[in-house]
């Protein structure tokens, strides 16, 4: 049987277990959120990519806000973002979206975006002034900012990293094996490098990175993501259930249950994670403020632990 007529069939016998579904978005808070997002004409991840915790991440009035436009450079067949030719960059964005996050009066933000492979930097320019009018509008706001790779674009990632973001997230997606097929436009190695680049520029700035199951990897290959992570000092792992956006993206292979999601919890605290997420609902920005919160207590605690260590010899 073909790949295609294989996944084709697996799509059509996989039915969503219920500790996928989520509740419809209705609360008058959603609607807030929802209202300001269009007024002050701003992109999000939450609706682009068909996230299925929107409805309750507005109604807690906390939004992912994607910048550099809509339409994304790059195809991965797991993405629901529009691919094709880009939008024209707006220079006043940066500024907008700094004052619609005021407006939210977060405690913690995140600022994701779609792949720009046509500017000469990818947008790193852009990210920085995004971080920098933030920081002007919202001083005691920390930022989170999740980046493409910025494959092939001299000196991008250090522009981002020098406006100083608190978190610098970037997504691997999957294991090795699977890029041909999920991931075509990216490289897992050059991935991993960016993260470990960023602790070498900023040894005290936090780095994430995340992955989707479900998409035919083995529990070997995920625990060896893990090995990979820890060796890029990564602090913070997440883990999530892949979600078929349309027919035509890469097929569930399967639905990862909450207790194997557990297992990998265990797992990837047990290698050293200063913080992981692992759920079927888990996304990169799910539960974002909050965990970044227990990040920072568990780097206070490890600090402690450390200094106290120190103090005996």
């Amino acid at each position: 049987m073909k790949e295609s007529v294989m996944k084709e069939t697996i799509t059509e016998k996989l039915k969503k277990p219920d500790w996928i579904r989520v509740k419809a978005p209705l609360s008058r808070e959603y609607q807030q959120t929802r209202d300001l997002i269009r007024r002050y004409k701003l992109n999000t991840v939450c609706e682009e990519a068909s996230c299925p915790n929107v409805g309750e991440c507005w109604s807690k009035k906390h939004a992912t806000v994607m910048i550099l436009g809509s339409v994304c450079t790059r195809a991965c067949r797991f993405c629901n973002v529009a691919t094709g030719m880009p939008d024209k960059l707006d220079p006043h964005e940066p500024e907008r979206v700094a004052e619609a996050l005021a407006e939210l009066g977060l405690a913690h933000v995140v600022v994701t975006s779609v792949d720009r492979d046509d500017l000469p930097d990818g947008g790193a320019h852009h990210f920085a002034r995004t971080i920098r009018a933030i920081r002007k509008t919202s001083p005691h706001t920390t930022i989170e900012v999740l980046t493409p790779d910025f494959l092939r674009k001299e000196g991008a990632l250090e522009i981002v990293v020098n406006a100083c973001p608190d978190v610098y997230n970037h997504n691997v997606e999957t294991v090795p094996r699977l890029y041909p097929s999920v991931r075509p436009g990216a490289r897992y190695f050059y991935s991993l490098s960016l993260l470990q680049k960023v602790k070498q520029l900023a040894p005290h700035m936090f780095t994430k990175s995340g992955l989707m199951v479900g998409l035919g990897e083995e529990k070997s290959e995920v625990y060896q993501v893990m090995d990979d992570f820890r060796a890029a000092q990564v602090d913070f792992m997440t883990i999530g259930q892949y979600l078929q956006p349309s027919p035509e993206h890469h097929a569930v292979m399967r639905f990862v249950t909450p207790d194997e999601f557990q297992d990998y919890e265990r797992m990837a605290r047990g290698k050293g994670f200063l913080m992981v997420s692992a759920s079927p609902l888990t996304r990169s920005s799910y539960h974002a403020a909050e965990d970044f919160e227990k990040m920072r207590q568990a780097r206070q605690a490890h600090q402690g632990k450390s200094d106290v260590h120190a103090s005996t010899r």
